[in-house]
């Protein structure tokens, strides 16, 4: 994967911030799923990398933890800002993190880390500001996801309409040399039709490519044609996600 420009993709996720939660299901099943994986015990000082509005934040805050919520955009910080979510808020990128070494007892990031360059450089920084004896906890994209999508889209025309993301190998591979472990997930949700799908992935600012987004219209003789190539189950429009969860122990 090449370069990623962080100033669209923080463009993208504010422009979503006002109406990221009622699009947010995938993250909501992803946070329930890593939870999971975490050891029952308090975290006094948590640190929400990749906060998004702070639905997660403010879970953590409500548990009686001292939380800190960090973003790429500001507007979507402004967003958690206003919902009162956390103790600290912000501004930065995951990958060099504006914060002190051994700081926190718990870096969080649920589906932040797949739009850093460089996932062990991620975890590195989150590695880096937990305290030994803490842990960083994550989700991320795996490969493959969103086949649906693609698929439909193969049907208009053979340019890029989704991102690619690593494989469940180079994600193993990004958490070399730690102690931890890890969990593969997949998901699928179902929208009344292709048009709901897609909006989701806007609505939650996941629109931005890799490679580049180019703005487009759809026409309706498009639309038609995604409609009838996109899969389907019982008259339901799927979105298939490959999830990647993955908890490490600070030494």
């Amino acid at each position: 994967m090449g370069q990623v420009n962080k100033q669209a993709i923080a463009a993208a996720f504010g422009r979503a911030a006002a109406h990221y939660e009622q699009h947010a299901t995938l993250q909501r099943l992803s946070a329930d799923a890593l939870l999971a994986q975490l050891p029952e015990r308090p975290f006094l000082q948590v640190l929400d990398a990749g906060c998004g509005p702070g639905r997660l934040s403010r879970y953590w805050r409500e548990l009686g933890s001292q939380v800190t919520a960090l973003d790429l955009s500001a507007r979507m910080l402004d967003e958690a800002r206003r919902q009162d979510v956390a103790h600290h808020y912000l501004t930065g990128d995951i990958e060099s993190l504006p914060l002190a070494s051994a700081t926190f007892d718990l870096a969080w990031s649920n589906l932040a880390v797949q739009w850093c360059n460089s996932l062990h450089q991620a975890l590195s920084e989150l590695y880096r500001v937990v305290r030994p004896g803490g842990c960083v906890a994550f989700t991320t994209l795996a490969q493959d996801s969103l086949p649906e999508l693609h698929q439909a889209w193969r049907a208009v025309d053979e340019r890029a309409h989704g991102n690619r993301f690593l494989s469940r190998e180079a994600l193993c591979e990004a958490m070399h040399g730690w102690q931890g472990h890890h969990q593969s997930i997949s998901l699928t949700l179902e929208f009344d039709d292709a048009l709901s799908a897609m909006r989701s992935l806007k609505g939650i600012g996941a629109t931005h490519l890799h490679e580049g987004r180019e703005p487009r219209v759809l026409t309706r003789s498009q639309l038609q044609q995604l409609q009838l190539a996109w899969p389907q189950r019982q008259g339901k429009y799927l979105l298939t996600y490959h999830l990647f969860a993955g908890v490490i122990a600070r030494d």
